[in-house]
């Protein structure tokens, strides 16, 4: 067992106190014992949640000097709600306002056109971003039970569209079984395939020439490769530390990014392994990091570069606190520390300011965005929406 492996099953079991077991082995972990309590939703057409007292704003610029800010979209997964947001506005004034669109609203992928689809506990909601509007909600084919909130909700998750447009994937959580990815078609927005895939699928990526579709499964250690010709489905199990502990263990994957050079997907791990799938062939090979620290999402810039979010340690005596790992093509690493735990992250259209979530899926998420300059590792506080999971810059209106 790697020493790694042998502090994440410590951490959780001896260095916390008997109290607070069952709640960390179900942040990453194995299922809660029980849904989690629903969360108060925003009840206005706007949020009104702003970020929580561990979410203190920096005093630092909050986008890149002399860059227009877009605007992004961001699902609250602590309500029902997705929220436009303007980052270069100065606190609550960033929250442009919110549309509601679904219970739990976990991934997000916007079209060229504005059209946002969002994967949430009922279906997946489509929300014409321009009129902010949801303008339909295409129910789930698989059987998730009760629709609930919280970490464990069954319902979508990852969700990603295919190059063309013509159809948005989604995975889908079946709580206590093997999720599915769903199949949509965006022009007459109804499901028409589902593709069994593993344990809750986190992300859902799609090769640059549409021909596979990536489904990360977090509670089943694997990739799930799908021929968008064929409907064949391949699994990869990518576990750099392999698969002890299994659903009570804390060195899953969570979110994966197509390398632009090759195809190939990456995944990092507990900021020490990046693991390199070939999607050809299945072959993994594990690359060093650095952050030392839990990680969770990542996105590749059209360069290269990654960036990866470290959510904290899982030991705190041992492992490095929350973090953004920026990774140039040729491995070489930068980190910028962050305040709190965070969940993905999403570039501007220059790639020169990161948007890093705030809404952890585990305790201890908070209602805002951290903003980062790449170029100088300066970051900013923007406190919007409910628990913000995912983020997506706006097309720009005509």
């Amino acid at each position: 067992m790697t020493t790694r492996a042998v502090r994440a099953r410590t951490a959780v079991l001896s260095a916390v106190p008997t109290a607070l077991t069952a709640t960390l082995l179900a942040a990453c972990g194995g299922p809660a014992p029980a849904p989690a309590p629903a969360p108060t939703p925003v009840p206005t057409a706007t949020a009104t949640a702003t970020a929580t007292a561990t979410a203190k704003p920096s005093a630092t610029t909050a986008a890149t000097a002399g860059a227009p800010s877009p605007t992004l979209l961001v699902t609250d997964f602590g309500a029902d709600t997705v929220t436009f947001v303007d980052p270069s506005r100065p606190g609550r004034a960033a929250d442009l306002g919110s549309v509601r669109v679904g219970t739990a609203p976990y991934g997000l992928a916007v079209a060229p056109d504005g059209t946002a689809w969002v994967a949430t506990a009922e279906g997946v909601a489509v929300v014409d971003t321009r009129t902010r509007t949801r303008v339909a909600l295409v129910p789930h084919t698989t059987r998730t039970g009760p629709v609930t909130t919280g970490e464990y909700r069954g319902g979508g998750m990852g969700i990603a569209l295919s190059p063309d447009g013509t159809r948005a994937y989604v995975g889908v959580n079946v709580p206590g079984g093997n999720g599915t990815l769903e199949v949509v078609d965006t022009a007459t927005r109804a499901v028409v395939r589902v593709v069994p895939v593993g344990r809750r699928p986190f992300d859902v990526d799609v090769s640059a020439d549409g021909r596979q579709v990536y489904v990360t499964d977090h509670d089943s250690f694997d990739v799930v490769t799908v021929d968008t010709a064929t409907w064949a489905a391949r699994r990869t199990e990518v576990a750099p530390y392999g698969t002890e502990g299994g659903l009570g263990s804390w060195l899953k994957p969570h979110y994966a990014a197509v390398r632009p050079s090759d195809g190939a997907l990456l995944l990092p791990f507990e900021g020490e392994r990046l693991a390199v799938v070939d999607p050809s062939t299945g072959r993994v090979t594990v690359e060093p990091m650095t952050a030392d620290t839990h990680q969770h999402g990542i996105t590749a810039a059209p360069d290269g570069t990654l960036y990866i979010v470290g959510t904290g340690p899982i030991d705190p005596a041992t492992d490095a606190g929350p973090s953004l790992t920026v990774r140039a093509p040729d491995g070489s690493e930068r980190l910028v520390p962050l305040d709190g735990p965070h969940e993905t992250v999403t570039l501007s259209p220059d790639a020169r300011t990161a948007y890093v979530s705030g809404g952890f899926t585990r305790e201890g998420g908070w209602d805002g965005l951290t903003v980062v300059d790449i170029a100088t590792g300066r970051t900013s506080r923007v406190p919007v929406g409910h628990l913000p999971l995912a983020v997506a810059v706006l097309p720009d209106r005509p």
